[in-house]
């Protein structure tokens, strides 16, 4: 499993979209030229990861302007993520990674069959990559388990001091 030091350099992913395309992490770096929030979360079934998505959408514009994109990624299906987004107007790039590819680049928990406990099914534990504009990592936090990810005001702390401390 990949273990990232901070200023390392993350991995390119290039995934599908709820809405049909396939987002270039790459691309989409160069395009906006800006830090990016990589969140992994558990699925559309999961109320928790609803709920913070739900808040994240309603602090989208505090993001923006710290010159920060929100990027979600899920093990769960297209399908299933599109009526997620649909349902609670989600505006933020929502990706499926079925078959795990940024999930093992980025070191993400998976909880397979082979877990030490039952929890939902097979899925994506919860995961946060801040990354600047170069790429390179500036925070992170995987969890093990759905417990201890942080709020989306800890989410904007975190990217506030980072911003004001950077050297």
């Amino acid at each position: 499993m990949p273990e990232f030091t901070l200023k390392s350099q993350v991995p390119d992913f290039s995934l599908p979209t709820v809405t049909g395309e396939t987002f270039s992490f790459d691309s989409h770096q160069k395009e906006h030229q800006s830090w990016h929030l990589i969140i992994f979360f558990r699925g559309a079934w999961c109320p928790v990861c609803v709920s913070d998505l739900k808040d994240l959408e309603g602090s989208k514009g505090f993001f923006e302007e710290k010159n920060v994109h929100i990027i979600t990624i899920s093990t769960d299906s297209v399908a299933n993520l599109k009526e997620m987004v649909e349902e609670h107007q989600l505006t933020m790039p929502v990706l499926s990674d079925e078959k795990l590819e940024a999930l093992k680049e980025y070191g993400v928990y998976y909880h397979g069959e082979d877990a030490p406990y039952e929890d939902h099914g097979e899925h994506g534990e919860p995961a946060y990559f801040l990354v600047d504009e170069e790429g390179k990592l500036l925070y992170q936090q995987k969890q093990t388990s759905p417990f201890g990810r942080p709020s989306t005001t800890e989410l904007r702390k975190i990217v506030q001091y980072i911003k004001k401390n950077m050297k």
